[in-house]
């Protein structure tokens, strides 16, 4: 038995560190499985949490619609922002096939983003109110003073071009727009005054806006038709 043992004793070797061999590699497997499914995990949790976010906005912006239930509304989502500083627009993914036409309003969960200014057949370009074209006319809501609120650059805060010194605007009022143009359905919101420099010696005052929508994020936009608009075509067709 002894000498039997001796002999015996390097198959063992081989056979337990054969074993000990099969067991790592079935760790490092499970390790290597545990992983990826870790990593999957993180990714559908990631993407739940912005599903969640996505929901959020949807929601705000039926809020947002409760506003305008008059008017017809289309969603729409952002495809490109414009990477020029000059150039303050962004291309939507609703043209001419959805009903799509130049001069119309878009806007956020928070207030007015701007106004599209050309028509693919599947897209649409828009005019942010930040650009130096953008021009929109506006009413504060605590004075009903009125005015054209301008764009500066994205960067920028928005203007108030030529308002009295005298005119009663003040600090955190709210611009709404006033419906003069046709554009923009009246009393959206549009910006809060941040801030107001009425330099009695000057004729005008300064006066500078915050944009009420968020304009720097991607996130779903409505499409706005009048209630005359949608009213005229319902009687044309």
């Amino acid at each position: 038995m002894p000498v039997q043992h001796l002999v015996d004793a390097p198959l063992r070797m081989i056979s337990h560190a054969s074993q000990w061999l099969v067991a790592r590699e079935k760790l490092q497997a499970d390790n290597i499985k545990l992983q990826s499914r870790q990593v999957f995990l993180q990714a559908q949790l990631q993407r739940f949490d912005a599903l969640q976010g996505e929901n959020r906005q949807l929601n705000q912006l039926l809020g947002a619609s409760e506003h305008l239930k008059k008017n017809r509304l289309a969603l729409a989502r952002l495809l490109l922002v414009n990477a020029e500083p000059l150039l303050n627009e962004v291309i939507l993914d609703k043209g001419q096939s959805q009903g799509v036409y130049v001069g119309q309003a878009v806007i956020d969960a928070d207030g007015v983003m701007g106004q599209v200014i050309s028509v693919a057949l599947l897209t649409s370009r828009v005019l942010l109110l930040t650009d130096f074209r953008s021009a929109i006319p506006v009413q504060d809501v605590r004075s009903d003073a009125r005015g054209i609120l301008v764009g500066r650059g994205r960067l920028a805060k928005l203007l108030l071009k030529d308002i009295p010194s005298t005119v009663d605007i003040k600090v955190n009022d709210l611009l709404v727009t006033s419906g003069l143009g046709g554009h923009y359905p009246p009393g959206y919101p549009i910006g809060i005054v941040s801030v107001v420099d009425t330099n009695l010696a000057a004729p005008f005052a300064t006066i500078q806006v915050d944009p009420s929508a968020q304009l720097n994020r991607n996130r779903p936009v409505l499409l706005i038709w009048p209630a005359k608009l949608v009213a005229t075509a319902f009687k044309k067709s």
